[in-house]
């Protein structure tokens, strides 16, 4: 394929680094993880026939972007463009908090204004390298299965008491986020794929996730890929 550059480095979360439930190795009363060599960066990687460097981290947020931008500067200053992906745990809480004491102020793990502050600087400091940076929307969650995964072993009625008795109020605070980032690409001018509809727009969305709620699974990596697959075509950028 014709892409018209040659390589990308990548910046983000588990999502970006291909994190996804490991069926076969899972206990019976929990969860085990693996990097997925059918994640949406390797498959952009074996499509597209360029070099994908990437630097995302399991729990990866945005306070822990610029330690990692400039530890690869060098490459980042010979990439075409540069992509981030924060957000899906910046804006997580910290649940045992929440499960002793319900009853108590609660801040996500990074605070929207911080978020926005931190991500703007990582934006700021990419464009100052003469690189090109490029977000990724958040993609979607499914907030029943996520309050399972989250509540085990913890007091899952404490936990729904804080969040005033309906799990959609995860989602709520998820979407804030996604929000914040489509307005972070206009007001820096910075281009925003969207990775948030491709799942929308599907009949049940829910089975592009791990079990966890949380994570795509392949089947929704592969969604990821077609999004930014389809915005290069769109922008020109491959034939």
């Amino acid at each position: 394929m014709n892409t018209g550059f040659r390589s990308v480095c990548c910046f983000g979360d588990s999502v970006m680094k291909g994190i996804v439930v490991d069926k076969e190795n899972s206990p019976v009363d929990g969860i085990k993880y693996k990097i997925s060599d059918m994640g949406f960066a390797a498959r952009c990687r074996r499509t597209l026939g360029i070099e994908v460097e990437n630097f995302a981290r399991f729990g990866g947020m945005v306070t822990h972007g610029m330690k990692f931008v400039n530890r690869y500067a060098d490459r980042i200053k010979s990439a075409d463009f540069v992509l981030f992906d924060y957000g899906g745990n910046d804006c997580d809480y910290n649940w045992a908090e929440i499960s002793r004491s319900p009853e108590d102020v609660h801040l996500p793990n990074v605070p929207v204004e911080l978020f926005s502050e931190k991500y703007r600087e990582l934006i700021e400091t990419v464009k100052a390298m003469g690189a090109r940076p490029v977000l990724l929307s958040l993609p979607v969650l499914d907030p029943e299965r996520y309050f399972r995964f989250l509540s085990r072993g913890l007091n899952g009625d404490n936990i729904l008491k804080w969040l005033h008795g309906s799990v959609l109020n995860i989602d709520r605070w998820h979407e804030r986020y996604n929000m914040e980032v489509m307005r972070l690409g206009v007001l820096t001018r910075t281009p925003v794929i969207d990775i948030t509809s491709v799942f929308l727009e599907r009949r049940n969305y829910f089975d592009y996730l791990c079990e966890d709620g949380i994570h795509p699974n392949e089947a929704g990596h592969k969604l990821i890929e077609e999004a930014i697959v389809s915005y290069l075509r769109r922008e020109k950028m491959i034939a």
